[in-house]
């Protein structure tokens, strides 16, 4: 495993490992992406394999330019142009009707492929110049915390990754809006770093679709984004269950008096949910670093990024429910 700088030579050097069918982690405008050439089946069963992630699992297909789009999917609506328009590249990610050329390993068998297009430097230059889409479900170990340093990558991954590509803080810190289409409706499949209400704006009224063990896409699975230590919503325990033990608050915007904590984290003292959310798995990870024994978080207000951030704790505390 190497770790370097994004620069141009870098990039340069991990395009061609790409190319090659080997591992890439990268940079994104929400989390750090575990990359790999998305028309090679074998260099995606790579994924599978360092990730621990199960086959059924389908993933992101990541794009630099729309003539990547046109290769991989069918545009099934006009409503997605419009989106392309207003929304892309960014943390948009669409559902839509695969081509023969998209590996059935990606689709984990679906008949179609989730596809987006980061609005990163580093991730827009190394699909570029892979010349080819990029595979790329988060750079953690399958369920975990989701990266958004190149730190966090490698304390999962370590050397399982060929090259790390460090290009410092992921902006937006939660994973992309995943929607689908269906005849006349659009599904919202999991919310992310794209508000839902702008979403709306376009489409009208968004359709819900439940956590499936037969996902069509990432980060439908019932419990996901997991610390590796217990989390609890602090509305929803007693002090017993964390009695003796390290215990780390996690807060929205003030902190709250509770006896008994170790530390405590603020996600934003202005109250700023894209503040909030860019921090989210950050203090996760320090919780894990710094020896915490349980974690009790705030629920947040569910509007705006309030959503996404509810989404992952949601699936978070599911784990040890």
């Amino acid at each position: 495993m190497e770790l370097l700088t994004a620069d141009s030579k870098n990039i340069s050097r991990a395009a061609e490992i790409i190319r090659q069918g080997g591992l890439v982690a990268f940079p994104t405008e929400t989390v750090y992406g575990l990359g790999a050439d998305g028309l090679n089946p074998i260099a995606a069963a790579k994924i599978f394999e360092v990730k621990k992630r199960p086959s059924f699992n389908p993933l992101i297909l990541h794009i630099s330019d729309e003539k990547q789009l046109f290769d991989i999917c069918e545009i099934n609506t006009d409503i997605v142009h419009k989106l392309i328009e207003t929304f892309w590249p960014g943390p948009l990610t669409f559902v839509l009707p695969k081509k023969p050329a998209v590996p059935d390993i990606i689709t984990a068998g679906n008949h179609t492929v989730a596809v987006r297009m980061p609005d990163h430097p580093v991730a827009l230059e190394l699909i570029k110049k892979a010349g080819r889409p990029v595979a790329a479900p988060s750079a953690n170990l399958f369920s975990k915390l989701s990266p958004t340093t190149a730190a966090h990558v490698a304390k999962q991954l370590g050397k399982q990754v060929d090259i790390i590509l460090d290009g410092g803080n992921c902006r937006v810190g939660v994973e992309s809006t995943i929607i689908s289409f269906e005849d006349d409706d659009v599904y919202l499949l999991r919310p992310g770093g794209l508000n839902t209400e702008e979403i709306e704006k376009i489409t009208g009224p968004l359709k819900h679709k439940r956590s499936s063990l037969k996902p069509e896409a990432p980060g439908m699975l019932p419990f996901h984004y997991a610390p590796s230590i217990p989390i609890y919503f602090l509305d929803e325990v007693t002090p017993e269950v964390f009695k003796n033990k390290k215990t780390g608050g996690l807060f929205f915007n003030e902190m709250k008096k509770i006896s008994g904590l170790t530390d405590s984290k603020i996600l934003s003292p202005s109250g700023n949910l894209m503040e909030a959310a860019a921090k989210l798995f950050r203090y996760l990870h320090e919780f894990e670093d710094d020896g915490i024994e349980i974690i009790l978080a705030e629920k947040i207000d569910e509007a705006g990024l309030g959503k996404a951030i509810m989404d992952r704790l949601k699936k978070a505390v599911k784990k040890y429910s």
